[in-house]
């Protein structure tokens, strides 16, 4: 009884937890959306070089359109064939609106 009452008591071992460390997911490269006014052929050049560096452009079309259709077809056709050679994809978006977009990002259509 003695030894019941002045004995130690054990300590009790501390619990270890175990901790797994997730590794943090690295950032991709983000890509930029930029806003361009197509007002004209000599626009198309920095539209395409955008795209080539892998920005998504938005190019505004509604001024050309109203004022010079024949040009505005041969700017979205420049754009439009180099986009291909390079794997990329545009699309109109309404009547105001040319998406380009380069390889690395898709357009879903319906």
């Amino acid at each position: 009884m003695f030894n019941k009452i002045f004995s130690k008591k054990k300590e009790e071992e501390p619990k270890i937890e175990e901790f797994t460390e997730v590794p943090q997911e690295e950032e991709g490269k983000k890509v930029n959306i930029m806003i361009e006014k197509l007002e004209g052929l000599v626009d198309t050049d920095p539209i395409i070089k955008k795209v080539k560096e892998g920005n998504i452009v938005l190019a505004h079309i509604k001024n050309l359109r109203e004022n010079n259709m024949e040009e505005l077809k041969q700017s979205i056709g420049k754009i439009r064939t180099y986009t291909a050679n390079m794997k990329g994809d545009v699309v109109g978006v309404g009547d105001e609106w040319l998406v380009v977009a380069p390889p690395s990002v898709e357009i879903k259509r319906n």
